[in-house]
């Protein structure tokens, strides 16, 4: 996959085809429903006690295979073994790598902290659906109403400069800060993991981290 491009001129045409591909034309004199706060869906996403001894940051675009694998296959049994025993606190950042998956992670985030994993997860799970429909909008406005996001949130989401800004500033400076160039990477404690490891794997790395903290990993 490519790179995601945090250039401004980038971001414009994004906003246009997000505006005529995905959201539709909208009066501007049409109401607008109420979603999150601009403050709310750039906050922290993250799963685990704030007070964890380890701290897991996961970069993912919403379209990579790769990415979905990880949280179908992988992130169940991080989550059982290391986050709900308050070892382990995951943190998710928003890496898109095209148009598609910079609107699908704005959507994810106007659903707000309380809604947003589950729209997250949702999005992953069908990802084959959307991210290879000829008319994706339909198919995302579809998700997103599981989720309680009506046709006109994902209208008012998607033109929101504000978000899309706030995306592409944060995944520019990851980029510039851990020089990634693919998802799923993983920043483990300053360790740098590239691609879908397996749970196997990634039980070796988090012991390894928990152990340099005076903690004891899992069985």
């Amino acid at each position: 996959m490519s790179i995601f491009a945090v250039k401004t001129s980038a971001l414009r045409a994004f906003a246009l085809l997000s505006m005529i591909a995905l959201s539709g034309v909208i009066g501007l004199n049409d109401a607008r429903a109420e979603i999150v706060s601009i403050e709310d869906a750039l906050s922290e996403r993250s799963i685990g006690a704030p007070d964890a001894p380890v701290t897991l940051n996961e970069f993912a675009s919403l379209t990579c295979p790769h990415c979905a694998r990880f949280h179908a296959e992988t992130l169940p049994d991080i989550k059982k073994n290391y986050v709900d025993t308050g070892k382990v606190r995951i943190v998710f950042h928003d890496f898109p790598l095209d148009n598609l998956a910079f609107a699908a992670a704005m959507i994810a985030r106007c659903s707000g902290r309380e809604r947003h994993f589950e729209l997250y997860d949702r999005l992953f799970q069908t990802q084959d659906t959307w991210a290879q429909a000829d008319q994706p909008r339909d198919v995302l406005m579809t998700i997103a109403r599981f989720s309680g996001l009506s046709s006109e949130d994902v209208n008012q989401c998607l033109q929101s400069d504000e978000l899309a800004q706030g995306i592409q500033k944060t995944a520019a400076a990851a980029q510039q800060q851990f020089d990634i160039n693919s998802t799923p990477t993983f920043i483990l404690e300053g360790e740098k993991i590239e691609g879908t490891l397996p749970y196997a794997d990634f039980k070796i790395k988090l012991d390894q981290a928990l152990a340099a903290k005076g903690v004891q990993g899992t069985d």
